[in-house]
């Protein structure tokens, strides 16, 4: 297969998503610090760290043949899978407000989730591409990609983490989409999870409560809506231009988790409407350029792997924005390549790498 360089405007559209993310990090930590005692430059270091470890892995990504992962997906995702069920077991796993997601190794924690998702992008591209047509068939295409959505869905209902669900089902329904699925199919996918998040608002008090909170914010607001109505202060506090940069008044002990998924709420305070539509715009640039991407690739398993990461970042950091603005219900998922949390941002580094990598073949056919 002819190769060539990665492709660069997508190289460096992720760099600028990373070093504007780092700025609004730096000023959100200052309100982590008030809350948890923790030094200002430690927390920026382990951030550093973080970043420097996921650049390096996405460079090295991007240098690999992506075309190995076809073969291996069915283990990839099988033993993402195990890995993933690895937090129910004693003295591994911890929980933190209710939810098992995390594994304790040390000095760090790992929240296998992260692979969870990016292993099943690889694998539902590695098989619809297989299944070419038969994916417009029911028994051939939307029952076993179903039943593949179910078996990630069990495992995501046992660690409580419904927004993180929202975002594999995204990424999922990209690659359905771009393979040649049906719209009918879709819709009664999306009936399906309608149904779905009934049953869970029924079985999860927390779940209902979000809900209630998304469709009348001023239920509770020092409980339920605590965190949106402080989000929607913050943002409408920054007015136009903002407060400027390192000025956000509600990081300090009213916005819950400002280095976390509230982070959008602080940059669009310091930075006001001009400087939020800014970051909103640009990671719409880094979607379509990345599905302009997909439609270039040589062959369908790597049109389809970069569609569903692409879909996989940018639903993650819609839902994200679009529950700071109220638009959605809130989730907790943090924004891709701006808040804290290393396991998220070390992934979204490496699917950034195997996009990259992909890009390297366009115009080629795989062999």
């Amino acid at each position: 297969m002819r190769t060539k360089k990665p492709d660069r405007i997508f190289f460096l559209l992720t760099l600028v998503l990373v070093i504007v993310g780092f700025a609004i990090f730096s000023s959100a930590a200052l309100g982590q610090v008030g809350k948890d005692g923790a030094s200002f430059s430690t927390v920026l270091l382990k951030q550093l760290a973080v970043l420097f470890a996921g650049l390096v892995l996405m460079l090295i990504t991007a240098n690999l043949p992506y075309q190995s992962l076809k073969n291996w997906s069915p283990f990839i995702f099988i033993g993402s899978l195990a890995f993933s069920a690895l937090v129910f077991v004693p003295g591994l796993g911890f929980s933190h407000n209710g939810a098992t997601r995390w594994l304790d190794v040390g000095p760090i924690s790992i929240q296998p989730a992260e692979f969870l998702k990016l292993a099943l992008i690889i694998f539902l591209a590695a098989w619809a591409s297989a299944r070419k047509e038969k994916i417009r068939q029911l028994t051939e295409g939307l029952a076993p990609f179903t039943l593949f959505l179910a078996l990630v869905s069990a495992v995501m209902f046992f660690q409580k983490d419904t927004g993180t669900l929202m975002v594999m089902v995204a990424g999922a329904l990209g690659v359905f989409l771009v393979a040649g699925g049906r719209w009918k199919h879709l819709l009664l996918l999306i009936l399906i999870g309608v149904i779905g998040i009934g049953a869970l608002a029924v079985a999860r008090p927390h779940v209902r409560d979000r809900l209630e909170t998304f469709f009348n914010i001023d239920k509770d607001v020092t409980g339920s809506s605590y965190q949106i109505n402080q989000s929607l202060i913050a943002i409408g506090s920054g007015g136009m231009t903002g407060r400027g940069f390192g000025q956000s008044i509600q990081k300090f002990n009213f916005l819950p988790e400002p280095i976390g998924d509230s982070i959008f709420a602080v940059a669009s305070e310091e930075f006001g409407l001009i400087g939020s539509s800014l970051l909103v715009l640009l990671f719409l640039i880094f979607t379509l350029y990345g599905y302009r991407l997909a439609s270039k690739s040589g062959d369908s398993f790597g049109r389809l792997l970069t569609a569903g990461l692409v879909t996989l970042i940018s639903a993650q950091a819609f839902i994200n924005i679009g529950a700071m603005l109220g638009l959605l219900p809130l989730t907790g998922v943090p924004l891709p390549f701006i808040s804290h949390g290393g396991t998220a941002l070390l992934f979204a580094l490496i699917e950034v790498g195997i996009i990259l990598s992909i890009s390297r073949h366009h115009g080629a056919k795989a062999t």
